[in-house]
C-alpha cells in the first residue's frame, strides 16, 4: 500500500454516487486501524489491528479496555511500517496460538507466532517465536497480509521491497521472497516454518521454496472465498493502474502476476521487454482517476445483512474511498461501483457469520456493510437449465443465477404439483407473468432459481424480475430462443441417461451396448401440441417431436420418442437406439432440432 496517510484525509460526509450498500459504524476510538479479523472460535469477537502495534478486541458492541496484544516495543508505525497483519489458524479454540506480520525496529518483516495467556482475551507477550525474518531494502512496499487458506497453510503477501519501479527486480526474481505470495506450513510443527510439499518451486534451482506465486508489487490484502476457496489478491500499482488478481481454488500455484513487466493490464515500461507469455493478468484494473491511488483488497461477501451482495468480491480504493464489487456474470466478470464512501479505507474484515466490515483510517472507526436487500441478477445469468447457455425457451425449465434468494446452503424443492408461483417467498416474473417455481439452490457459492418458462411466451426478449418477500430485483432482459436444445448432465459432461427403465446413470462401469435403447433428459426442444397448464406435470402420452435428431459419436441414431418427459415439469425426454457403428469408449451425444444443436454430452459405449 502507498503510505497510509500520504493523501489528505477525507471526512465522512454521506454517500456520493452509487449506493448499493450502506455502512453502519460499530466501533470508534481506534488508532490507524489496518486489519479486522475473527478467531473462528465461536466467541463472536472481532480483533482490530492497529498500525502502532496493538490488537484490540471488540465484543458485544464494545471495545475491550485491555489490549489483546501490545508489541509497541518491537515496531514503529511510520509510513507503511508497523503491525500489518494478524491470522488465526483453523481450530484456534483448541490451539490458542496465532500469527502476526510486522516490521521490526530495523524495518524488516517478521512473521511470528504467539500464544494466548490464561486469560483468553490477552496474548502471552513473552511467547513470541519468530518464524520468518525478511530483510527490507526500503521503507515501503512491505505487504502485510497473512491468511490461512482452505488447505491449512499460511499465505503471506510480500511487497517488492520498495522504492519505485522495483529497482532491484524482485518481482520477477525467484531467488528472493520479496514481491511474492508465500505459502508455509506453521501448524504441523508449531514454532517452525516448514515447506508444504505441493509448493511449485521446491525443485527449481535457485528458487525459494516458500514461494507460491510471484510478480507482485505490493499485495495489500489477500483473502479466500469461504464458500469456494478461490483466492483474491489486491496488488497496489505504481503510478497509473491498480489491479485485482484471482487464483481459482485447487490451483497448484506458480502464477506470475506480471510486476514489473506489467502494471495492471499495461506494459510498465513500453520501451523495455514486455513479453506477456506465461503471465496471469488481473481480472480487474482501474486507473488513477477521481483521486484513486491505492487498492485495498477485501472479501467475497457471504453474509445475510446484504443478501443481494452475496457472491460479490468487495474492495476499495484507499485514497478516494470508492468501494467496488466484482461479480461473475455468465462466463464474464463485471466490476460495479457499490458506494462512494468518502474516507480512507485501509482494510476489510469478516466476522464469523460472514458479515463484512471496513476500517476507516480517517477517524479510526470500524463500519459494517449492510443494505442490498433486493435480489440481484443480470441478463447473462438467465440461462437454459441444462446447458447454462444464456436464453430461455418457452415451456422449458430455465435457471436464473441470482444473489439473495436462499441464505443457507442446500436445495429447496417444490413438494407438490402443479408448481406454485412462489417458493420460500421467492418468485420469478417474466413480462409480468408469474412463472412456476421448481427449486431454489445455494451451492458452491452460487444461488439460483429453477422455473418453468411459459409455453406461450413470444418475441425475441423478455423482462425477468426476481422477488424475495417485499424486495424485487431490477429487471433483466433475457433472449427468447426457440428451440435451444441441451442435454442434462451430471457433471457438466456426463449425460444423464436412463437405461432399461431403471433410471440408472450410464457410466463407464455400465456403458451402453450397440443396438439397445436408452434415453436422455433434455431442455429447449420447443413447442408441443398438447402443452400442460403452467407448472403441471407432462402427460404420459405426447406426440413425438418429429424434428429431433440424435448423433452419438458422429453416427445418426434412430429416435424412438422425443417429447415432454411424462410426470416432469418443463423437461423433455429423447429415446434413441445406440447405432451399430459407434466406437467403443466415451462418445459425444448431440441433439439437434430445427437446425439448432445442443452442446455435446459424454456417453460411454462398450
Amino acid at each position: 500500500m502507498k503510505a497510509f496517510f500520504a493523501a489528505a484525509a477525507l471526512l465522512f460526509g454521506g454517500h456520493l454516487g452509487a449506493q448499493e450498500i450502506t455502512l453502519t459504524q460499530v466501533a470508534s476510538g481506534l488508532t490507524s486501524p489496518l486489519g479486522i479479523e475473527n478467531a473462528g472460535d465461536g466467541s463472536g469477537r472481532l480483533f482490530f489491528v492497529q498500525q502502532d502495534g496493538i490488537v484490540r478486541i471488540f465484543r458485544n458492541g464494545a471495545l475491550a479496555a485491555q489490549p489483546f496484544l501490545d508489541i509497541r516495543s518491537k515496531t514503529r508505525a511510520e509510513g507503511e511500517r508497523g503491525l500489518l497483519g494478524l491470522a488465526f489458524p483453523p481450530g484456534f479454540a483448541q490451539k490458542q496460538r496465532f500469527y502476526i506480520d510486522y516490521t521490526d525496529l530495523n524495518g524488516d518483516t517478521v512473521i511470528a507466532q504467539y500464544n494466548v495467556s490464561a486469560n483468553p482475551d490477552q496474548a502471552d507477550a513473552s511467547s513470541e517465536v519468530v518464524l520468518l525474518h525478511i530483510a527490507q531494502p526500503f521503507p515501503n512496499h512491505n505487504g502485510g497480509a497473512v491468511e490461512f487458506g482452505p488447505d491449512g497453510y499460511l499465505y503471506i503477501g510480500m511487497g517488492d521491497g520498495g522504492s519505485g519501479g522495483d529497482p532491484m527486480g524482485n518481482g520477477q526474481n525467484l531467488g528472493t521472497l520479496l514481491g511474492k505470495l508465500l505459502r508455509i506450513d506453521v501448524e504441523s510443527n508449531p514454532g517452525h516454518a516448514a515447506i508444504p510439499p505441493g509448493n511449485p518451486f521446491i525443485n527449481r534451482a535457485g528458487a525459494r521454496p516458500e514461494i507460491w506465486a510471484y510478480g507482485l508489487r505490493n499485495p495489500w490484502r489477500v483473502s479466500f472465498d469461504r464458500a469456494t476457496g478461490d483466492l483474491w489478491i489486491a496488488d497496489v500499482g505504481q503510478n497509473d493502474y491498480e489491479e485485482v488478481d484471482f487464483q481459482p481454488a485447487g490451483s497448484s500455484g506458480g502464477q506470475n502476476y506480471g510486476w514489473n513487466i506489467m502494471e495492471g493490464l499495461h506494459c510498465f515500461s513500453p520501451s523495455a521487454n514486455c513479453n506477456q507469455q506465461g503471465l496471469t493478468l488481473p481480472v480487474v484494473e482501474y486507473g488513477h482517476v477521481d483521486g484513486a491511488c491505492s487498492v485495498t483488497g477485501g472479501f467475497v461477501y457471504r453474509g445475510r445483512l446484504a443478501p443481494g451482495l452475496r457472491g460479490t468480491y468487495v474492495y476499495a480504493d484507499y485514497c478516494n474511498g470508492k468501494t467496488w464489487g466484482i461479480s461473475r456474470e455468465g462466463n464474464q466478470r463485471t466490476n460495479r461501483l457499490l458506494l462512494s464512501a468518502g474516507f480512507n479505507i485501509t482494510s476489510f474484515g469478516e466476522d464469523e457469520a460472514g458479515e463484512l466490515y471496513v476500517a476507516n483510517a480517517s477517524n479510526g472507526s470500524i463500519l459494517r456493510v449492510e443494505g442490498a436487500q433486493a435480489p440481484r441478477l443480470t441478463s447473462a445469468g438467465i440461462v437454459n437449465a441444462a446447458s447454462f447457455v444464456p436464453g430461455m425457451t418457452p415451456g422449458s425449465l430455465g435457471t436464473v443465477f441470482v444473489a439473495g434468494v436462499l441464505d443457507d446452503g442446500g436445495i429447496v424443492q417444490a413438494q407438490t404439483l402443479p408448481l406454485g408461483a412462489s417458493l420460500r417467498n421467492v418468485s420469478v416474473s417474466i413480462n409480468g407473468v408469474a412463472a412456476p417455481i421448481l427449486a431454489l439452490a445455494n451451492q458452491n457459492g452460487s444461488e439460483q432459481v429453477n422455473f418453468q418458462t411459459p409455453f406461450g411466451l413470444t418475441g425475441t426478449t423478455a423482462s425477468v424480475v426476481v422477488t424475495r418477500g417485499a424486495n424485487s430485483s431490477a429487471a433483466a432482459q433475457a433472449s427468447i430462443i426457440d428451440p435451444q436444445p441441451a442435454i442434462y448432465t451430471s457433471d457438466g459432461t456426463q449425460a444423464i441417461a436412463v437405461h432399461n427403465s431403471a433410471y440408472t446413470l450410464v457410466t463407464n462401469s455400465r456403458p451402453l451396448a450397440r443396438g439397445e435403447f436408452a434415453f436422455v433428459y433434455a431442455s429447449g426442444l420447443g413447442a408441443v401440441s398438447n402443452a400442460p397448464s403452467p407448472g403441471a406435470a407432462a402427460p404420459t402420452v405426447d406426440p413425438t417431436l418429429a424434428d429431433v435428431h440424435v448423433m452419438l459419436g458422429g453416427n445418426p441414431c434412430e429416435v424412438q420418442y422425443a417429447g415432454l418427459a411424462p410426470g416432469f415439469v418443463g423437461v423433455y425426454q429423447v429415446n434413441f437406439r445406440v447405432p451399430a457403428g459407434v466406437a467403443s469408449g466415451s462418445n459425444d451425444l448431440v441433439l439437434s432440432v430445427a437446425g439448432a444443436t445442443s452442446p455435446a454430452a459424454k456417453v460411454p459405449v462398450q
